[in-house]
């Protein structure tokens, strides 16, 4: 039995630029009782750009199940917890997601959800695309080695959107797969370093993108958003 009803607050942050904060988010961040974090340290170079003090507690991929369950006891004593990735919201292609899930299945309505919306790369990038998105598939992070060249037929198939994110580790061998399925008049964006000092946007062929990168390879560096026009 909860002490009194607990809220959990799902917390956007920025994905780059720490102007890039909600004046609501920041209100939160500085009353609630503790901040779940991914990683603590990088939480911390936001709270101090704000002069926020409010506690902080690490969850991320490999928390365990005692992790989850102090979690899971804190808003059993009836404390308001914030939610926050490294960088976005909470729960897109995030260990977040996992989290709440948990939270859900154990407390169900017994606490509040609340979600504080704010930046996240997927609609940024997609902003920017000039691609139709009134109609898109959102892939998170591609699979490394089981499932890929599922995924890229499906891609390959689509009259939909797609978007994706990678890792600079894998952007070319992804590119050079994408120019050998899609078509030319397939129209790919690419966004990386969104927000940040060294941002970047590539629009074309998934060939002509992927010609660009292995000529520039001090460009594939940071986390890179792929938006990919659906086939005719």
């Amino acid at each position: 039995m909860i002490a009194s009803m607990s809220t959990l607050y799902i917390v956007a942050t920025p994905i780059g630029n720490l102007g890039d904060i909600t004046l609501r988010a920041l209100e939160i961040l500085k009353t609630i009782d503790l901040i779940l974090c991914e990683d603590t340290r990088v939480t911390k170079k936001l709270l101090a750009r704000y002069d926020i003090h409010t506690k902080t507690l690490s969850y991320h991929t490999h928390s365990g199940l005692s992790k989850t369950e102090k979690i899971i006891g804190l808003l059993k004593e009836g404390k308001n917890l914030a939610l926050v990735s490294d960088a976005g919201t909470p729960g897109i292609s995030d260990p977040g997601a996992f989290l709440i899930s948990k939270i859900k299945d154990c407390l169900g309505d017994e606490i509040t959800f609340i979600p504080i919306p704010g930046a996240s790369a997927l609609t940024a990038a997609l902003s920017a695309s000039g691609i139709l998105s009134d109609n898109f598939l959102f892939l998170g992070f591609l699979p490394r080695k089981k499932g890929r060249q599922t995924i890229f037929s499906e891609i390959k198939n689509s009259k939909r959107t797609i978007v994706f994110y990678e890792s600079p580790h894998r952007i070319l061998k992804t590119l050079r797969s994408l120019a050998d399925i899609l078509s030319p008049d397939r129209n790919i964006f690419i966004a990386r370093e969104l927000t940040k000092v060294f941002e970047e946007t590539k629009q074309g062929t998934a060939g002509e993108i992927y010609s660009f990168f292995i000529n520039n390879p001090s460009n594939v560096r940071g986390e890179f958003v792929v938006v990919i026009s659906g086939s005719v």
